[in-house]
């Protein structure tokens, strides 16, 4: 009962909805359907338009609207078609889309050779997510020129009699022509009218129709007036005239709701009678509101009806005589729609038909459009019934509207539905429409909640045929006894993602029949079974393959074709000797020869006759008989042409050619191919005299494209035209040109002279050429030879008139300059050249028609040389498919301003691969589209920078000079690699004394960031060093320049001199006579050594006991403890007795586990690969041998400047492993001197238990640490650590406090291995004992213990000066700090 109520209510929905009365009701039962699953049901939207365009007639400068709405809820999106193109209205300054949707055209471009508002438009209305629609197309008529075809003339008539004035022109500039009388207006009336082509027609004729006509043509702009005929009234004449047509009657083809006028004018006397009659009948006129006789006795009929087509004759009879003349009446009609396609209901896999019945003379072509795009057809998407839309097994994309559209010669016109594809668990809200096929016409009910099927088991193809299967299954497991189950069987060919669905005939039925397949084709079958709670599961897919064909009807023997007018064929044939059955229908197939679209039409007799074809056109026909198993055997081609008819079109290219006095020759070319309609066998000239009323002279040629007149006036105007002729008539004639013969046989012996004058006057693509004649005018000129080129007058040569005095030289390149010549010929040759030149002008002006550029242009990076450029184009469909011989050109550069030099290429796709890029390079790319002669601007550009790439060359210019005043400290400069393929990050300088060394053998210094210059201090003097850089980006290291040799000075012993980076206490070792680096020391006199070394000595032992002494009275054991702990941590390596086998105190860090960070942000906004290490060792950049690694644990390292007694005094001394840092390769910001750097650290409570605590606390170590550094590094800017060969456990050696005398050049920079903190972190320095370090936080895993570093040195004793002590233990508390800072970090 619920579901009967709710199919109820479902029915009085639909009901609303078609009456057009929504109602809450109606919405309630829709609610009241809905399915479990929460689906309902989609009602169809009113889309359709209000208004559509309509054909237009303008004039040139006018404006036009072409109406234009739609309705739709939401409001559709109105664009324009012209000619099948979209309109891109934004930037079109004279087309814009008004608030309704129609366009207006402001001032008409209309001229010769440029029509670009002429054509037919269409009206594309969209919404989206629901679909487009698109108008009938509307034509847009331009009026041409004003120009007369024919003047009046100057004539007589008798009082009474009738009398005709011819103006003619163009059939589109008819109704602006009108009449003057005496200059002023001519009114018509019941006496007067004009006939179609504009002339004028008087009837009965009175003393006061004499005086001067002329017929004025008012198309926009200044009236263009014809030439004045006067026209004289004769009195009536005193002997009968014999009765002459003076119009008769001509053949008419009309649209049904025009008018028509035949013509009958006669003149005779007496004056005659008229009646006219019809298909032999007289026509009753008297009583009929569409027949009108005019004045003179034409028939004027109104609003044509097709049944006012036939033969219409004109009887003139004035008791003395009859006459008679007739023509015929052609009425052709619009398409009209019979039946229009309805809105359709549907499920995937259904099949439906939108039917469509269209009326029409000619008979209408029929297409169909689905969502503005034509519907092409195939296997899914057939036309059946000659109009009718079959759609197989439908998806969800075919959801939408679809349009019938029907056109012939006369109109267009268009109808639409919608489709709505349902989910599965919605029923389909309506009886079966006849719209659905009978395999799909199966009502569904609404589904309840419940348990499904499941799969249909043992699906088999229990008989398999060449059009035919036969599945059987067995009931799923799930419903054993399945009586209540319904089975919908879907199917498809193989690979096609279309199913098609058919449903058994009962339920409980488990068999069905696919019938209509196709012979030797694999489908697959699935089957799904469905209760009362809605559809199951589906079975396993089952591929079966057909049988091939056997029983077919044979071909349909005794095709004949035969041609019933110029547009129709009717073809025959007999049923098939062997059927095989009964035939059922024939297809008829037929195409135009030469051409490869085939079309076909369902017959079920044994003739057909196909209209609508081509005149005098070759067509080639078969038939295929179908019975039931399907197509048979077709026939043999049968080819008939068409029956031919008088040419559509006139000759073209008519030229004259004055030979002398008497007689004129006439050229002229063919009428345009497809428009013979039959073979030319001749033209027809006809010509007379152009100033006065003259007859007209025929003259019928044979089939040469030239003729020659004779035996004409002197000095007299001709005017000639020539029509086609076939053996059907004569076709239109051209229109008339004049020529005029010469007044006197000149001389045509030799050539002519000289043109006497040449002018040329340039614009951007034209150039206007004029000039005056030879001087000599006995000389014949049949006219003038203009050559013309760039730089040479001898590329193009256009021939023209005798006559004319000016040519304008097109499609020329702007700002190019060009070279002209004239010359004067006749038939003896050219004579003498005149010379000009000219200079186009630039371009300025864009293309009036320019395509559209294309849009969405995108650069997608693929490699470091490859860039994958994309784009749109507007102008193609919207599946973006090209179709037509357009080529697009993409363009690219590198983004640097002062480049304006670009790359091109072209492509047939849209898509484009740019390759042989430079890396870590900023391009930028555009496009635009050509199609033949029309190109577009270039696109909106896109950019893409390619990836970087290693470096692929060495640094460069690398220059190693010697610092002034420091003979120990070197400098190297040099300059960027030219292709660095990125950001430098920065260098490695490699040096050695060794150019054939190993590189894992030289020393290395990294530099930090993009600087060029570098200082390396304390090298041995005198000694040659070699010197590599190697460059650094994010993608790794670049090659190693060539090696640059370097010579150290040779040490200078001047008075008071030393070098100026050495400590003030540094004191070469005992045990050599080599210093640090092994440079030999200058020979002293050992005898002067020796008592030196002895005062010393003695010196040292005598301050040392004093000062022990001292301390002794004024310390405790723990204070002397902590005394010796300090001075094991920041004295120098000057111990008693044996202190040498006691190692000085280490502040262990692991130097495995050391990670330099950067403190605060860089300040390139970009940081690339800030936690790139460089390479910890040596071995990071080359491999080294293993057997290497015992000697590198044997050496030992000393800092710059401090070097212990035990240190190697050769250069391999600084080699080895390298400890593992992490180094930021960033810009380094400013450096600043630790004075300036505010102190906002404050003292950890562990740092208060360290030595020296009880002598200061931690302002006042913070305050004598920043005034040591203020001594010694006044007014300067921070140093910055070098990062030097070390053993991985090398602690980090405490300096003593540098005097205030040294001194430190900040010329050039060091390697910075951090940037500067924010707030400062004091740190040990690393290295020279002359120089400070910046902070340096690390990563401390374990400090070792302070009382465990003081029992270390508990037995060492030492000797301080009271001053020197104080100043330890100040810079040791201030140390201390600091590395308990940094543990802490």
């Amino acid at each position: 009962m619920a579901a009967r109520g709710a199919r109820r209510l479902l029915g009085s929905l639909w009901i609303a909805l078609f009456l057009g009365q929504p109602d809450p009701a109606a919405a309630a039962a829709r609610s009241s359907s809905q399915s479990p699953a929460g689906s309902t049901v989609r009602t169809f939207t009113p889309f359709y338009f209000l208004v559509e365009p309509v054909d237009t007639l303008s004039v040139r400068g006018a404006f036009v609207i072409l109406n234009c709405s739609a309705y739709c809820e939401p409001s559709p999106k109105i664009e324009w078609k012209k000619d099948g193109t979209f309109l891109n209205l934004v930037s079109d300054d004279r087309r814009q889309l008004l608030p309704d949707g129609s366009l207006l055209i402001n001032g008409v471009v209309h001229s010769k050779h440029n029509k670009p508002d002429e054509g037919y438009y269409q009206c594309v209305a969209t919404v989206e997510s629901l679909g487009t629609i698109v108008s009938r197309t509307a034509k847009l008529t331009v009026a041409g020129l004003p120009r007369f075809t024919s003047q009046p003339e100057s004539t007589s008539v008798y009082r009474g009699n009738s009398v005709i004035l011819n103006c003619e022109v163009n059939a589109d500039l008819v109704p602006f022509v009108r009449w003057e009388q005496d200059r002023q207006p001519f009114f018509l009336d019941d006496r007067v009218f004009t006939l179609p082509s504009g002339a004028l027609i008087i009837s009965n004729v009175t003393d006061g129709d004499g005086g001067l006509y002329r017929c004025v043509i008012e198309s926009g702009g200044s009236p263009k007036y014809s030439d004045e005929a006067e026209l004289k009234v004769l009195p009536d004449p005193e002997v009968p005239l014999n009765l002459v047509f003076l119009r008769q009657p001509s053949p008419l083809t009309k649209v049904t709701g025009q008018s028509a006028v035949f013509p009958c004018v006669t003149s005779g006397f007496p004056t005659p009678v008229i009646k006219w009659m019809r298909n032999e009948e007289e026509l009753t006129i008297e009583d009929s509101e569409r027949f009108l006789l005019l004045a003179g006795g034409s028939l004027e009929i109104s609003d044509i009806t097709e049944d006012d087509a036939g033969t219409y004759a004109c009887i003139v009879d004035n008791g003395n005589e009859t006459i008679e003349a007739q023509a015929d009446l052609t009425v052709q009609a619009p398409p009209e729609f019979l039946k229009q396609p309805a809105n359709i209901y549907a499920h995937e896999s259904m099949d439906i038909v939108f039917e469509c019945e269209v009326t029409g003379k000619p008979t209408p072509t029929v297409k169909w459009i689905k969502n503005g795009d034509m519907v092409i057809p195939s296997d899914y998407f057939k036309i059946v019934k000659e109009h009718n839309l079959q759609v197989l097994g439908l998806v969800k994309s075919d959801e939408g509207f679809y349009q019938c559209i029907a056109e012939n010669d006369v109109g267009n016109a268009q109808a639409g539905a919608q489709l709505i594809i349902l989910e599965h668990d919605v029923a389909i809200p309506t009886l079966p429409p006849t719209s659905l096929t009978s395999a799909t016409t199966d009502h569904l009910a609404p589904a309840t909640t419940g348990p499904l099927p499941s799969a249909p088991r043992d699906v088999v193809a229990s008989l398999v045929s060449t059009r035919f299967i036969k599945l059987t299954w067995r009931t799923p497991a799930s419903d054993p006894h399945g009586d209540n189950l319904t089975y919908t069987v879907f199917y498809t060919k193989e690979g096609i993602n279309r199913e098609r669905v058919e449903n058994t005939s009962r339920p409980g039925e488990m068999q069905v029949t696919i019938q209509n397949l196709m012979p030797e084709t694999v489908y697959v079958f699935r089957v799904v079974a469905q209760n009362r709670h809605g559809p199951g599961e589906s079975s396993i897919p089952l591929k079966v393959a057909t049988q091939p064909e056997v029983q077919l009807p044979g071909p349909a023997p005794n095709i004949r074709a035969y041609a019933n007018s110029p547009t129709s064929i009717t073809v025959t044939w007999d049923t098939p000797l062997s059927g095989n059955g009964e035939i059922q229908n024939y297809k008829l197939y037929y195409m135009e020869k030469g051409t490869d679209n085939e079309q076909d039409v369902d017959v079920g007799g044994h003739s057909y006759t196909i209209n609508g074809l081509k005149k005098y056109t070759e067509y080639s026909f078969r038939v295929v008989a179908y019975n039931k198993h399907g197509p048979g055997v077709s026939t043999q081609d049968v080819v008939v042409q068409t029956l031919s008819d008088v040419p559509s079109a006139a000759p073209q290219n008519l030229s004259l050619e004055v030979r002398n006095s008497k007689s004129i020759i006439i050229h002229w070319q063919p009428p345009p191919a497809g428009t013979h309609n039959g073979q030319i066998t001749g033209y027809k000239i006809r010509y007379r005299k152009a100033s006065r009323k003259s007859e007209v002279t025929e003259s019928i040629g044979g089939t040469q494209l030239f003729q020659l007149i004779e035996g004409l006036e002197r000095g007299t105007e001709y005017s000639f035209r020539v029509a086609a002729l076939t053996s059907n008539g004569t076709g239109p004639a051209t229109d008339w040109i004049s020529a005029e013969t010469f007044e006197s046989d000149l001389d045509e012996t030799r050539v002519p002279e000289v043109p006497s004058s040449l002018h040329v006057r340039p614009l951007v693509t034209s150039i206007v050429v004029s000039w005056t004649p030879p001087e000599n005018q006995n000389i014949v000129v049949r006219g003038y030879a203009i050559g013309y080129g760039i730089g040479s007058p001898h590329a193009q040569t256009i021939k023209v008139d005798y006559k004319q005095r000016y040519y304008t030289i097109e499609n020329l390149d702007p700002s190019s300059h060009y070279v002209i010549t004239l010359k004067a010929f006749n038939n003896v040759g050219e004579g003498i050249p005149l010379y000009e030149s000219a200079v186009t002008r630039p371009h300025t002006v864009p293309d009036p028609s320019p395509m559209m550029p294309p849009v969405g242009v995108q650069a997608s990076i693929l490699s470091h040389d490859t860039i994958r450029i994309t784009w749109a184009d507007n102008s193609l469909p919207k599946n973006q498919k090209i179709t037509d011989a357009r080529y697009y050109t993409v363009r690219w550069k590198t983004n640097i301003p002062a480049n304006t030099k670009y790359k091109t290429a072209n492509t047939t796709t849209l898509s484009y691969l740019v390759t042989s890029l430079k890396p870590n390079t900023l391009y930028e790319f555009s496009v635009m589209v050509t199609k033949g002669r029309r190109s577009s601007t270039w696109s909106m550009t896109a950019h893409g920078t390619t990836f970087e790439l290693v470096p692929t060359s060495p640094p460069k210019d690398v220059t190693v000079v010697s610092k002034e005043g420091k003979p120990r400290t070197i400098i190297v400069n040099w300059q960027p690699p030219s292709e660095a393929n990125g950001k430098i990050t920065g260098y490695i300088i490699y040096y050695s004394t060794d150019v054939n060394a190993e590189i894992h053998d030289w020393v290395i210094e990294p530099v930090v960031g993009n600087r060029l210059t570098h200082q390396i201090q304390e090298l041995t003097l005198d000694t040659p060093y070699y010197f590599k850089i190697q460059a650094r980006n994010s993608k790794g290291m670049g090659p190693m320049s060539e090696a640059v040799q370097f010579r150290t000075p040779k040490g200078s012993a001047g008075k008071g001199s030393r070098p100026l980076d050495i400590g003030p206490d540094y004191k070469p070792p005992m045990s050599g006579s080599n210093s640090p680096h092994g440079s030999p020391t200058s020979p002293l006199d050992s005898n002067m050594l020796l008592v030196i070394i002895v005062s010393v000595g003695v010196i040292t032992i005598v301050i040392v006991v004093i000062v022990a002494v001292f301390c002794t009275r004024r310390t405790t054991s723990h204070q002397k403890k902590k005394r010796a702990a300090c001075k094991s941590v920041n004295g120098s390596h000057k111990y008693k007795g044996n202190s040498k086998d006691v190692k000085p105190p280490d502040l262990w860090i692991h130097h495995e586990r050391l990670e330099l960070k950067p403190i605060d942000k860089s300040p390139d906004p970009n940081p690339i690969m800030t936690d790139t290490p460089i390479p910890r060792n040596s071995q990071d950049i080359t491999p080294v041998d293993n057997s290497m690694d015992s000697n590198i644990h044997q050496r030992r390292n000393s800092y710059r400047g401090h070097e212990s007694e035990d240190s190697m005094s050769t250069l391999a001394g600084r080699r080895g492993m390298r400890p593992k840092m992490m180094m930021p390769f960033d810009s380094q910001p400013p450096q600043q001197s630790v004075r300036n750097t505010p102190s906002t650290d404050t003292m950890p409570a562990s740092s208060s238990q360290t030595c020296c605590a009880d002598h200061q606390d931690p302002e006042s170590a913070t305050a004598s640490y920043l005034a040591n550094a203020q001594e010694e590094d006044s007014g300067q800017s921070l140093p910055t650590a070098h990062v030097r060969p070390s053993h991985p456990l090398k602690s980090f050696a405490v300096p003593a406090v540098p005097p205030t005398g040294s001194t430190y050049d900040p010329a050039l920079p060091s390697t910075p291995l951090l940037t500067q903190q924010v707030h400062s972190v004091k740190t040990a320095s690393i290295g020279t004992l002359g120089r400070t370090r910046p902070p340096m936080p690390v990563v401390v895993p374990s400090a070792p213990d302070v009382q465990e570093t003081t029992r270390m040195l508990e037995d060492s004793e030492s000797n301080y000066e009271p001053d020197e002590l104080t100043k330890e233990m100040a810079h040791l508390e201030g140390l201390m700090k600091d590395l308990n800072a940094i543990t802490t970090a």
